[in-house]
């Protein structure tokens, strides 16, 4: 990855959920997660075997396909540098889903790139309402989706790390 600065320019546009670099991304971002949940609950990285059937059993290229979602994939200095995915729920809700910054590359400005093509993204789709869950452990996520107007909200959908739930009302024209 380029050395970056704060003059290092981000860009994000839609991408196959599918392509070769949104599934690298895609195994960096689970890789991470699953390290995190393992270390606080077993106290070790995530086995081998698990891994990989974790990161083969990615569910995304479906659920983030036009019209239904998409996935936008974030390029520092012309590299894939992190991802955020969005699936329409239901009409005018669209859940937003696996947002990730390359460990490298976070703290410049990649998390709030992602955040305002989000919310483009999810008026094209035709969402007046965003949606997403996240674990407990994972606070750095908190801190910007509730930087980018998420508030805590009730549970919209159960799962095994589903532990905290936000939405955010986009405005009347966003994007």
């Amino acid at each position: 990855m380029p050395r970056m600065t704060a003059l290092t320019r981000w860009t994000v546009a839609a991408e196959p959920a599918g392509s070769p670099e949104a599934r690298a991304l895609w195994a960096v971002y689970y890789t991470e997660v699953s390290d995190r949940w393992f270390r606080l609950h077993h106290g070790s990285d995530t086995p081998p075997d698990e891994l990989a059937r974790g990161i083969a059993a990615d569910d995304g290229p479906e659920q983030l396909v036009p019209p239904r979602g998409l996935l936008l994939v974030a390029r520092l200095a012309g590299e894939a540098a992190g991802m955020a995915g969005l699936a329409r729920l239901e009409p005018g809700t669209a859940e937003v889903r696996r947002v990730f910054v390359r460990p490298a590359a976070r703290g410049t400005g990649g998390g709030s790139a992602l955040m305002a093509a989000v919310d483009t993204a999810a008026t094209a789709l035709g969402a007046a309402r965003l949606v997403l869950d996240t674990r407990h452990d994972l606070v750095e996520s908190h801190r910007v989706y509730e930087r980018h107007g998420f508030t805590r909200t009730e549970a919209y959908r159960e799962g095994p790390y589903a532990e905290r739930w936000y939405a955010k009302r986009l405005p009347p024209g966003e994007g």
